[in-house]
């Protein structure tokens, strides 16, 4: 049993913007930075396209762990999706705990285009994160 805990690996969809934190991801990868495999990428036009509804789903659906990620304040391609985005996961989080899930399943960050190293980091800290909270088991479907 041991050997199964430690060898878990999280499963994390990360919900990433277009314009900014895809292409500080895709920067990563032509950097060759080092970060778990375990995060599957979902290309988004704007953060702000982001429906907590996806989040929630993605939750039930087995995902272990949730990331947003999307433009620098002031610096939305769309001028105010970021904005919008932030609102909507500040929300979100709130009901998270409201119904028992832990608040640090889901994560909000900002990596532009040119910060490569940053989401190296980024995607590190979420993983580990949830790493620690171990596998979902609250708004998890069963399969029969």
């Amino acid at each position: 049993m041991g050997n199964k805990e430690t060898s878990w690996e999280p499963k994390i969809i990360a919900f990433l913007c277009n314009w900014c934190s895809y292409a500080g991801a895709d920067l990563a990868g032509v950097g060759r930075m080092q970060y778990p495999a375990n995060v599957r990428v979902i290309r988004v036009p704007c953060s702000g396209r982001i429906s907590p509804f996806f989040i929630l789903s993605s939750l039930q659906n087995g995902a272990d762990g949730v990331l947003v990620s999307g433009c620098h304040p002031g610096d939305c391609h769309y001028l105010t999706g970021n904005y919008s985005a932030r609102r909507k996961f500040a929300l979100l989080k709130s009901q998270l705990e409201h119904i028992g899930i832990e608040k640090e399943r889901v994560q909000f960050t900002w990596v532009s285009a040119s910060e490569g190293g940053k989401f190296a980091e980024v995607i590190n800290r979420v993983t580990e994160t949830v790493k620690a909270l171990g596998p979902a088991k609250r708004l998890v479907k069963k399969c029969l």
